[in-house]
């Protein structure tokens, strides 16, 4: 059910009331014009949350750049989490896991002819990009996990809330995990509900819908996640349905991400034997942790295999020193993001709508 997956530390509550007094007072600041926030004439889309990891900010971000690239020029710019590196860095195509971050990697690795750019300093990041000669004939920029930035302010905010930890019930860090008191939702153009159950009935989405209370100029759309077949990582098994798997199969799920519980849950409805292995979002495997997932493996009775995500699959074809009964069972779970209620062409249309009105050419000297 609807927010299922919070839970509130009250002892915290009187830390999370002086962490709110900080972010309240930064967001006037901006609000009154006092930190300067950054419109730009053509382009910008910013798809991000208000809570802690785990909204699904990428699969959603893959969405509309697969809506976008056939007809545009697209860049998406992120931040680059846990890079190596420093600074604003264009992907190409010898450019490592390390020195962009896993997202931003498994973005340049999927749509390989689309830019792909980090920093932590999206206005400088955004001027990079329209020089002529770093992204040429560049359309749209798609600011992944941008919403806290408010330096930029982007045409078009999209914002992510996660159906098992609605905004509306949580509390501020760090008794909750809301970034910023709820009223940041009123800066969204777009809310999007996502990891929603397939089944969410009427009355769910029209308690959802009054909880947030959203105002007339924001749009509320609904999402879930679709899996497509397991690929394997290693080898050249052949691809797998989930409805493929046996009830006596052993799952060991193998995650790196801030939120598993949706793809647990998910899986359940598949198998019984369901095993999980959860390490930190977008942690980088130890040696300690390749022999802890070996042995776990060894561990389970056949037939078994491992199943992990899309992002921590960029971690893990790097690794050494996994065994080759791992290697040989290791698949990874593509998904997709489907949007809800007969809603899909509506929320298409307002992106496309928004690009091609607001189409410009970036490629100036000066911003």
């Amino acid at each position: 059910m609807e927010g299922d997956l919070i839970k509130i530390n009250e002892w915290l509550l009187p830390f999370s009331w002086l962490y709110g007094l900080g972010v309240r007072l930064r967001n006037q600041l901006f609000d009154l014009g006092l930190l300067k926030s950054k419109r730009y004439d053509f382009p910008v889309i910013a798809v991000g949350n208000i809570t802690v990891g785990g909204t699904g900010k990428t699969p959603h971000t893959e969405y509309i750049v697969n809506l976008l690239r056939d007809h545009y020029k697209v860049a998406v710019l992120s931040r680059g989490y846990k890079r190596k590196t420093s600074g604003f860095l264009l992907a190409g195509e010898r450019t490592g896991m390390k020195q962009i971050g896993d997202e931003a990697y498994q973005m340049k690795q999927k749509f390989p002819d689309i830019f792909v750019a980090v920093d932590k300093d999206r206005r400088n990041g955004i001027e990079q990009l329209c020089k002529a000669n770093v992204a040429p004939g560049l359309d749209v920029v798609i600011l992944d996990d941008a919403y806290q930035h408010r330096y930029v302010n982007p045409g078009l905010n999209i914002l992510l809330v996660d159906y098992h930890r609605l905004i509306m019930d949580d509390k501020l860090l760090p008794a909750g995990r809301l970034r910023e008191p709820k009223e940041g939702k009123d800066r969204a153009n777009i809310v999007i509900v996502t990891k929603c159950p397939h089944d969410i009935t009427p009355m769910g989405y029209r308690v959802i819908t009054k909880a947030l209370n959203l105002f007339p100029y924001q749009r509320l759309y609904f999402s879930t996640f679709s899996y497509k077949s397991m690929v394997p990582l290693f080898g050249t098994a052949v691809k797998r349905r989930l409805d493929t798997l046996l009830p006596e199969e052993n799952i060991l799920l193998l995650t790196g991400i801030a939120m598993p519980e949706q793809m647990k849950m998910d899986l359940q409805r598949y198998t019984s034997n369901l095993t999980s292995i959860a390490f930190a979002d977008h942690h980088y495997f130890s040696s300690k942790d390749v022999r802890q997932i070996n042995e776990k493996f060894a561990s389970l009775p056949s037939p078994k295999m491992i199943v992990t995500t899309e992002k921590d699959a960029v971690r893990l074809q790097m690794l050494k020193g996994l065994s080759p009964e791992v290697r040989a069972s290791l698949y990874v779970l593509p998904v997709e993001v489907k949007i809800m209620q007969g809603r899909q062409d509506s929320f298409n249309e307002k992106i496309l709508r928004y690009v091609s009105e607001n189409k410009r050419n970036c490629n100036v000297d000066k911003i």
